[in-house]
């Protein structure tokens, strides 16, 4: 009976075992993904782990005891904000910020900050400057020419306020600017305009240009002119006559030379075919 007793408790112990090192195995580690760290919390002696960082893979650790795991990839996050220009328009701007944590202090981060550290300390920073920077700007300006300054204020003032946060801000980008219908339409109608003072700036100045190439071109003519008609002289015309009458004489076209007293002094020739 003893022995039976034995074997039973034996069986017993044994799948209890069985049952009891899956549930210690599956509750006794934390997998750590892939672009991510951790720190280890310990709930009965002295909490959060200082000069730890735990990387990828699976990490051991007893089952009343966690840990917190962070992405320390880049990541990214789009922010509507509703801002107040310079003359007083409401505009409405989408804003991209890129950020990730100090893997290295990540320690320091769990104690002071925690795991929602974009919700309370980068969303409340960037909403903040951006309202203030771009307090400094008129619309027209935000919506052509100035969204790269802008966007450089915002991370220099981000880096400055992040300082001592265990927090990284990559950089940040106006991705677009949405406008009152009215504010919208007028910038339009002033950006039509400039195109139009441009293009008209851009044919008077072809303009200007040809009248200028026109009177260069009639200054040569005149110089030529002036120096053609020094050389034409009445004895070298005459000789230019003899010299085209001697060449005719000698064609064979028909034709009749008359030797005259012109005022010239050429020959008259008839009837050449």
């Amino acid at each position: 009976m003893k022995r039976t007793s034995t074997r039973k408790s034996s069986k017993l112990m044994l799948l209890l075992i069985l049952l009891l090192v899956p549930l210690m195995f599956t509750g006794c580690g934390t997998q750590v993904p892939s672009g991510h760290h951790a720190v280890k919390f310990f709930k009965f002696r002295g909490g959060t782990e200082m000069g730890t960082i735990y990387g990828e893979g699976f990490n051991w650790h007893m089952p009343w005891n966690s840990m917190y795991v962070y992405q320390t990839q880049l990541q990214e996050k789009q922010e509507i904000l509703d801002v107040l220009t310079a003359d007083g328009a409401t505009i409405q701007l989408e804003v991209s910020v890129w950020y990730r944590p100090i893997a290295s202090k990540l320690d320091s981060l769990q104690i002071t900050i925690g795991p929602n550290y974009f919700n309370v300390v980068i969303a409340p920073a960037l909403r903040g400057l951006a309202r203030q920077i771009v307090g400094r700007y008129k619309p027209e300006e935000i919506y052509s020419t100035k969204r790269e300054e802008i966007s450089s204020a915002i991370i220099k003032s981000m880096d400055s306020l992040m300082a001592g946060k265990f927090i990284n801000v990559d950089n940040t980008i106006i991705r677009d600017v949405v406008l009152p219908k009215k504010i919208s339409d007028a910038i339009n109608e002033k950006l039509a305009a400039d195109q139009d003072q441009q293009r008209m700036e851009f044919t008077l100045m072809k303009e200007e240009q040809e009248a200028e190439r026109k009177v260069i071109e009639a200054e040569g003519i005149r110089k030529f002119q002036q120096i053609v008609s020094a050389g034409l002289t009445k004895d070298f015309l005459r000789w230019k006559g003899i010299e085209a009458t001697q060449l005719l004489a000698n064609s064979p076209n028909t034709k009749v030379v008359v030797i005259g007293n012109a005022a010239d002094g050429l020959p008259i020739i008839l009837g050449g075919q």
